[in-house]
């Protein structure tokens, strides 16, 4: 009943103007609708003067079942908000030409990805290139003479010479594809032999050029890099970018390194990093073009060991490592103008922090506290940066360097989040596995009334090397669980990010001892400090690593949910080096392949606990997944159907190990919280 009459304040807001810019005329609770509707910012560019931030507002076209993005200006005191760019096929990627009159970006208005140019001032946007390939990356070289970008194209092959082979490839009557190697299909793509290569014309037009042309590797890493992990030089006269090239090693290999190679393709790229064998990434030189800062890994096969800010004289000069004893990872950082300081946004405690590091002495001092910190860039005495939290999406923000009080320069979203009534959240701890403190989050359903009994939804996160975070996430938000009534625990186990290194390294080998000691700790924590949670109404989700602890959960824990929602999530640990792509993966959590360590794949794998299930679950898959194929999501679902357990199954054919399309993100919240209903509201 109460589903229906949530449906019902939806489709009033809709009429209302809901999901096009509108106001409510009245608090509704916080929905998936609401999640979809809010715009979404990214990609924040200031420009040479320091004066103006060009950035990325992504909208939900819901006919259109995909994301919408423009491009938006915004002064960096707050004012002359503006858009710039209204073509629907989308804009993206910004970066200013010298000067600050123009800004370059990517763009599908002409029905593949190419390079535009547009004033700020007013007038239409002109195409740049005119490539036979789809281009990504842009970047724009200091004295604005070149743009770099990249082109998928087959090693050896110009971009012309690889359209021309996929015509002839799609023009067959056959279907057939050989591999004589691995990867053969890597997240939710199949292996086709090409390469993302990075290419550099004039930006006066004609032929762009493979800086890479000789090497089998991509850049930026696929699948989530980003211009972030290519640069020009200071002299513009080459370019830094990183790649692993490894060959045949790939799979399971974290060995990227940093290269350097001239912008004509005249001699091969140069390693830069080569005595590190693990992971070098993001290039960033200083304003004075003197010291290249980027992020290195120490431990090779291990993709969430702590990134360091490693400073290196440019272009010979020696080598230190900036962060050694600062125990934090980087997620992005920037220079400050003078070269003093490096500004760097890292998770810390359940919170993606702000600090400031000092380039001479290494001291860190912290400069925004709370909430999620992303993207930040420096000019003059200012950092602009992005901010959201458990509350609110992301906008824009800024500090002077020597102030703690923050100034939004952005409030796109502060209607729609006015109009939402969402949950007051709290951070908590506990003693967890081995008496050491663990964090969580709870989050209060909407409406709160402290005489109330609520039911709660459990949320287990993946990684397993992440965290929930003080952050408005746009798959796994709490919000919608608190605008349909329940509240919301979130436990940051042992294994989670933002609290050491340590702890982080902890869960090899642990996967189900450790962090399920904290998630069993950290839910009676909770019940106990938080009487208002009814403790015999609780269900349990979780995703990835999540959803492999969902499948422990009902083998080792069988009695204590009311029922389970099982996304994505790992059946046989065995298997799933076998069935996977990211070989290193496996091979450092289980320490070594199931031929050399059988027992490390044994130890905590659900299918050998199937024995003891007897908990109602549903099991979510999305067939593009290629982390977590869908032999784990239908192993698990025969074994509940052959056990006589309540069960479902719901599987989403275009989709990967995320759920992206706003019309099947709706359902699958429908789906979810329809099943929250059946076994745990009453």
């Amino acid at each position: 009943m109460r589903r229906m009459s949530l449906l019902l304040l939806v489709v009033f807001g809709v009429g209302m103007g809901f999901g096009s810019g509108g106001t409510f005329a009245q608090t509704h609770p916080f929905s998936i609708h609401d999640m979809l509707a809010m715009d979404r910012i990214s990609d924040p560019q200031v420009s040479p003067d320091g004066k103006t931030v060009v950035f990325v507002v992504r909208r939900t076209d819901l006919e259109a079942n995909r994301g919408r993005t423009d491009l938006y200006l915004v002064g960096t005191d707050g004012s002359s908000l503006r858009r710039l760019t209204t073509d629907p096929a989308g804009d993206f990627n910004p970066r200013w030409a010298p000067g600050g009159g123009s800004i370059y970006f990517l763009s599908t208005r002409s029905e593949s990805s190419q390079v535009w140019r547009i004033r700020i001032d007013g007038g239409e946007a002109e195409q740049i290139t005119d490539e036979p390939l789809d281009v990504g990356n842009l970047i724009v070289a200091p004295d604005g003479k070149h743009l770099g970008f990249t082109m998928e194209v087959f090693p050896g092959a110009t971009a012309a010479e690889t359209k021309e082979r996929l015509d002839e490839i799609e023009a067959k009557k056959d279907s057939g594809i050989i591999y004589d190697r691995i990867f053969i299909r890597h997240w939710d793509a199949w292996k086709d032999g090409r390469r993302l290569h990075l290419f550099v014309m004039s930006a006066e037009g004609g032929a762009a050029v493979d800086v890479m042309k000789n090497m089998d590797a991509d850049t930026p890493s696929k699948p989530f890099g980003g211009p972030e992990e290519i640069t020009f030089s200071p002299d513009s006269k080459s370019v830094v970018f990183a790649a692993r090239n490894v060959g045949k090693t790939e799979p399971w290999s974290t060995n990227f390194d940093l290269y350097q190679a001239p912008i004509d393709g005249s001699t091969i790229p140069v390693c830069l990093t080569p005595k590190n064998q693990a992971w070098d990434t993001m290039p960033c030189f200083s304003g004075d073009g003197t010291t290249l800062a980027y992020l290195a890994m120490a431990r090779p096969g291990y993709e969430s060991d702590r990134f360091r800010i490693i400073l290196r004289g440019w272009p010979n000069g020696p080598e230190r490592v900036l962060t050694e004893d600062w125990d934090r990872s980087v997620g992005s950082f920037c220079w400050a103008g003078d070269g003093k300081t490096i500004y760097a946004a890292a998770g810390n405690i359940g919170q993606t922090c702000l600090f400031a590091i000092d380039v001479q002495t290494s001291q860190v001092r912290s400069v925004v506290n709370e909430g999620t910190v992303s993207s930040p860039s420096a000019t003059g005495n200012l950092i602009i940066y992005a901010w959201d939290d458990l509350r609110a999406p992301a906008e824009l923000y800024s500090i002077k360097a020597d102030s703690t009080n923050r100034r939004a320069i952005t409030g796109i979203n502060a209607a729609k989040v006015a109009a939402a009534a969402m949950g007051e959240f709290e951070q908590f701890s506990f003693k967890g596995w081995n008496d050491e403190t663990v964090y969580g989050f709870v989050v209060k359903p909407i409406d709160f009334d402290p005489q109330k009994k609520y039911p709660v939804a459990f949320l287990i996160h993946g990684g397993p090397q992440g965290s929930f975070s003080n952050h408005f996430h746009y798959r796994w938000n709490p919000q919608v669980y608190a605008g349909a009534g329940y509240g919301t625990i979130m436990i940051d186990f042992h294994g989670s990010t933002g609290y050491g290194q340590a702890f982080t390294d902890s869960i090899r080998g642990n996967w189900g001892s450790r962090p399920f000691e904290d998630l069993q700790k950290g839910l009676t924590a909770a019940l106990e400090r938080y009487r208002w949670m009814d403790e015999d109404r609780v269900g349990a989700l979780g995703a990835s690593y999540g959803g492999y602890m969902i499948n422990w959960i009902a083998g080792n824990w069988p009695d204590r949910f009311r029922c389970l929602v099982n996304h994505d999530g790992l059946f046989d640990t065995n298997l799933g080096f076998y069935a996977t792509e990211e070989l290193w993966f496996p091979e450092w959590e289980f320490s070594g392949t199931p031929w050399a360590n059988p027992a490390a794949y044994e130890k905590y794998n659900p299918k050998n606990h199937v024995v003891n299930w007897n908990t109602p679950m549903l099991v979510i898959q999305g067939l593009q997944d290629f982390r977590v194929p869908n032999s784990h999501a239908y192993a698990t679902f025969n074994a509940l159907q052959r056990r006589g357990i309540e069960s479902k199954l719901l599987i989403f054919p275009d989709e990967n190990h995320w759920v992206l399309q706003p019309q099947n993100s709706i359902l699958w919240h429908e789906i979810v919280l329809n099943w929250l209903d059946q076994w745990v509201e009453e």
